[in-house]
């Protein structure tokens, strides 16, 4: 069974994000542990901006745990070929044609050879503009979080283009967390697996975006410096 097979079959899920350069080793290697203990189904890796460290990450997280790595790729320069699978990001919310199909066609050649699972992703940033590192590295604007009609044609434009996966997300380090009632109509009009990121820091906000009709749940910053919490969170999305 394929990555995506057992991403598309019924039940929550929950992700890990992980930006190489906000973890010590320790720190990385306690997470880790954490996310194989409390049932994470999927670990991500990458970032806005990630220093050379990726391969090596990516090694240690394997190393320790059997949790499938996916590369979350910010950039060309987060390419490996140690992981399990790419997020293949198409950023479908912008108009930059580097981060909608220039990038990707840089990367084909190494993707072909690299033996991973290709995970074409639908990736729609919604906020207020407010400066967010996605934002900024990809110099497009969000969909305003109120435009939820642009949203939801946007996401179903994402799925007939022939995406596997559609991701909302509300930025790294977003002070709002994706709202229930846009999950809830962006889920009700696509037939494919939905992500949900962004701002998402405490166990009340993950039952109510799991309530509203995320398939997978994805966590970074609020448990970068905390791994304990990953707990908390996990028990609120497979409970």
């Amino acid at each position: 069974m394929t990555l995506y097979q057992k991403l598309a079959l019924p039940g929550k899920k929950f992700a890990v994000l992980i930006d190489p350069d906000q973890y010590t080793v320790q720190a990385l290697i306690a997470t880790v542990y954490a996310a194989q203990e409390t049932g994470v189904n999927l670990i991500l890796v990458g970032g806005s901006l990630v220093s050379d460290r990726i391969d090596a990450t990516i090694e240690l997280i394997k190393k320790n745990t059997d949790v499938p790595v996916v590369l979350f790729p910010g950039s060309l320069m987060q390419l490996s070929n140690k992981a399990d699978a790419i997020l293949l990001l198409s950023l479908i919310s912008g108009r930059n044609p580097d981060y909608l199909i220039g990038n990707h066609v840089l990367a084909a050649p190494f993707l072909k050879k690299s033996g991973m699972e290709i995970l074409p992703t639908g990736y729609i940033l919604v906020g207020e503009g407010n400066g967010s590192a996605v934002e900024y590295i990809s110099n497009t604007r969000p969909i305003p979080s109120n435009k939820h009609d642009i949203v939801v044609a946007t996401a179903i434009a994402g799925e007939l283009m022939g995406n596997q996966l559609i991701y909302l997300e509300s930025g790294s380090g977003a002070c709002k967390t994706i709202s229930p009632e846009l999950i809830r109509e962006v889920k009700r009009n696509i037939s494919i697996p939905l992500l949900v990121g962004g701002g998402i820091r405490h166990a009340v906000q993950v039952q109510e975006i799991i309530a509203a009709g995320a398939d997978i749940v994805v966590v970074g910053n609020a448990i970068e410096r905390d791994s304990k919490s990953l707990e908390i969170l996990a028990k609120a999305v497979h409970n």
